[in-house]
């Protein structure tokens, strides 16, 4: 089936490997990387095929780049192709021990012909190097072409690069898998061809990078595992060698790229990238993200220069969401620490911007602004992001272009999405997070400390294992709480007004106690938010849990709050 430019169709083994199709892993893209344990998993798989114990095995999506239909470049699925690729040179290296011990030899040799042009190709019979059917990158290619294709032993083993020693080491451990099958001739062959037209995948072929790009959006939003980053960096180390490049300058590269991976960890790649781009140039989302650096990105310089400015982007990136990272002052860790729990990632594009460019104590300022806004905004409001996400871009193209300097520069953009205090006093009031969430729960013991701070002036852990959440109605009542009927039950049990703190001890006594039982223990609670629960109220209703969340609102609203926004 063909859509536009992209066509899609099962296809066996067989027919991947032959008719004369080549592929070919691009030059730029990782290295192979299965182990013993992927290994493992299809060898176990292959053996319910030939056993006849499944009629096929699925093996999933091979993305594929083409613009002629015979020379095909693997932009996912390279891992799965080697591997199967070795799994056929183990067969012809057991037929070639077959004919070494003069096993059926003429027969033999017609087999190891027969396979090796369907499924590997051929070798040149002046020359003998081998015309592969599977190219692979420029880090593997060396080893894969010269001595495994061909099967020309011994296999080198020092001065090997990782990826040429996993090589080496995928064939050997398919060979004495091979092997142990003590399989004839007839047999191995047999082996080949079942596994040939038995074997099937899925296959997307696209006619470029922009299209290979939107197959991968695509694929990753079903939940279909692949890594566009492969593909963006394919494009632009692509880019880089189109004009003379010496070695040096592509390792550099290679280098730079490498350490950015590093140093992002478990961050995605493309989201760094566009947040970075959004930072300073025209807003772009992820779907866009490959076609507007396809097209900004053109030449050698332009990606020497992009590299070199993620390079000195990438740990002010990873620390945003690390609060502990020594890049921050107590200050900002603060900030930051609130603004991981909020898990807002809308204001990365302006906080690249304002570190950059701004001074210590404006960006320090911004980050308690944004922490405030965002708590206002997103965590109680529940706002739609859209809006917050374009005034974040526009400040940050702002302060990237110089036009908005200092702090009070950024206050009339920042006070368009900022919830007034009617806004966010009525929010509160009504607000419910279920706190069977663990991110609420942080959240609800840092509201409910806050308000603690407020009222006494004492300042306690929120994070401390001592102190637990207490719902006074129970999340689990039992027949002390029959005056809330199911429905009362399922609208108030999550509301604020509802939670206080207590000490373990304390929670673990009072279980689900009618509240005639808990108002004794909440008098003698550390905490004033707790004690004031047993002092003001006799009983505890739906109207008494209204009345207490409305208050909570009042001193929210002068806790969380900008004046400068206001």
């Amino acid at each position: 089936m063909a859509v536009g430019n992209f066509g899609t169709d099962n296809r066996t083994l067989r027919i991947l490997l032959g008719n004369g199709l080549t592929h070919s892993v691009p030059k730029f893209q990782r290295d192979y990387s299965w182990t013993e344990e992927e290994w493992d998993d299809l060898w176990r798989d292959l053996l319910q095929i030939v056993e006849g114990k499944d009629d096929s095995h699925y093996m999933g999506y091979l993305v594929l780049q083409s613009t002629d239909s015979k020379n095909f470049e693997i932009i996912d699925g390279q891992e799965r192709m080697t591997t199967l690729t070795f799994l056929v040179l183990a067969v012809l290296s057991a037929l070639q021990k077959l004919v070494d011990a003069n096993h059926e030899t003429e027969n033999n040799k017609k087999r190891i012909d027969q396979l090796r042009s369907t499924y590997i190709g051929y070798l040149d019979p002046v020359s003998l190097i081998s015309k592969s059917k599977l190219t692979l990158n420029r880090n593997s290619d060396r080893i894969f072409s010269r001595y495994l294709i061909p099967l020309q032993r011994p296999f080198p083993k020092r001065n090997l690069k990782a990826s040429e020693h996993l090589l080496r080491h995928a064939f050997e451990w398919l060979e004495s898998k091979i092997l142990t099958l003590k399989l004839d001739g007839r047999g191995l062959a047999q082996l080949v061809d079942t596994v040939a037209d038995k074997l099937f995948f899925t296959v997307i072929t696209v006619n470029d990078e922009l299209n290979a790009y939107k197959v991968f959006e695509t694929l990753n939003a079903r939940g279909v595992r692949l890594s566009s980053t492969d593909l963006l960096k394919n494009y632009l180390f692509s880019v880089a060698t189109r004009e003379e490049s010496e070695s040096a300058e592509v390792e550099m590269l290679e280098s730079a790229w490498e350490a950015i991976l590093g140093r992002l960890g478990s961050e995605s790649f493309p989201d760094f990238l566009r947040a970075f781009w959004n930072s300073q140039h025209r807003f772009v989302r992820h779907s866009e993200l490959f076609k507007r650096i396809r097209d900004s990105i053109k030449s050698k310089g332009d990606v020497f220069h992009l590299v070199r400015q993620l390079e000195s982007e990438v740990d002010v990136f990873v620390a945003l969401s690390r609060p502990e990272d020594e890049l921050w002052d107590k200050d900002q860790r603060h900030h930051l620490q609130q603004l991981r729990m909020y898990n807002v990632r809308q204001i990365y594009p302006l906080l690249l911007a304002a570190r950059r460019k701004m001074a210590v104590s404006d960006f320090t300022g911004l980050l308690r602004i944004l922490s405030v806004l965002s708590f206002r905004y997103n965590v109680i409001g529940n706002n739609p992001p859209q809006d917050q996400e374009r005034i974040y871009h526009e400040l940050a193209v702002g302060i990237s272009n110089n036009e908005l300097k200092l702090l009070k520069d950024l206050f009339q953009g920042l006070k368009s999405i900022y919830p007034q205090d009617e806004e966010f006093r009525n929010a509160f009031a009504v607000k419910q997070l279920r706190t069977t969430q663990s991110r609420n729960k942080r959240v609800v013991r840092y509201i409910l400390f806050e308000l603690e701070r407020v009222i006494t002036g004492s300042e306690y852990d929120a994070e401390s294992a001592s102190y637990s959440i207490e719902h006074v109605l129970p999340e689990n009542p039992d027949d002390n709480w029959l005056e809330f009927s199911d429905e009362d039950h399922d609208q108030y049990v999550y509301r604020l007004g509802n939670m206080t703190i207590l000490s373990n001890s304390q929670n673990v006594k009072i279980g689900n106690q009618p509240f005639s039982s808990k108002r004794s223990i909440y008098k003698q609670s550390l905490f004033a938010v707790t004690r004031l629960i047993g002092e003001d109220n006799e009983s505890w209703t739906p109207e008494r849990i209204a009345a207490r969340q409305k208050q909570m609102a009042k001193y929210a609203t002068s806790v969380w709050r900008v004046d400068q926004l206001s």
